[in-house]
């Protein structure tokens, strides 16, 4: 029987860059739901949809509980679906990305999927945008609308993937991979091993907490043997 591995993706800065058309479907998605034009965006890095649409509807003097996340989340969406060509234009793939995800499939016994502080069907569009969906089991992930915390994602995933396979999936054989201290967090309290990038916002010491960190994902081969070790 193959051992079993379970990478966990961050998306936002890990795998793609969407080239600000993220912060403007944003914006429209808010204002569709909540009436109001968007004046200024709570904090995203590393945190989860529902806690950013909170804070960001407190600063104009909203309450969130007014109302219904899931109605932002399909706002989002749609909001991507209709500008996925802009996207594509503005946007891109980082730098091994693709690759690492085909490398990661070649090995028998891995299993990739996401932890993102995306909606779901949010995470599907942006990945399937820049072709990089066709090895991911989203079956298999958690994503911003399950938890608000990014901890409970990766318990849930490592949960959900338990499950399907029959096995105990913990720190030994489940990585996440991604660019912010709140991955680094989520994979310490969550229980997996962490590989950060610093591709997004944060630098090699802000990461410093992870198991590894690299530069971007063009290591195909040490990112690898790190997963597969």
């Amino acid at each position: 029987m193959p051992r079993h591995r379970l990478v966990l993706w961050d998306i936002d800065h890990t795998l793609i860059d969407t080239g600000g058309v993220g912060r403007e479907v944003f914006a429209d998605a808010f204002h569709k739901v909540t009436g109001v034009s968007m004046r200024e965006q709570a904090s995203v890095h590393g945190r989860t949809e529902q806690v950013i649409f909170a804070d960001t509807a407190r600063l104009h003097g909203l309450a969130p509980d007014s109302f219904d996340f899931a109605d932002f989340a399909n706002a989002l969406a749609d909001g991507y679906r209709g500008r996925a060509a802009e996207m594509r234009e503005r946007g891109h793939a980082l730098p091994g990305a693709a690759s690492a995800l085909a490398a990661l499939d070649e090995q028998e016994g891995v299993v990739q999927t996401v932890v993102s502080g995306n909606p779901r069907a949010v995470s599907h569009v942006k990945l399937e945008v820049f072709g990089l969906d066709e090895r991911i089991d989203f079956a298999l992930g958690a994503y911003g609308d399950d938890h608000t915390a990014r901890p409970e994602l990766v318990r849930a995933a490592r949960e959900l993937a338990g499950q399907r396979y029959g096995i105990l999936f913990d720190e030994t054989n489940t990585v996440i991979i991604g660019d912010t201290p709140a991955d680094v967090d989520a994979g310490r309290e969550g229980g997996a091993r962490v590989i950060a990038v610093a591709t997004g916002a944060s630098g090699r010491d802000a990461l410093s907490g992870a198991d590894h960190v690299f530069a971007d994902l063009s290591e195909t081969a040490a990112l690898v043997e790190l997963v597969c070790r």
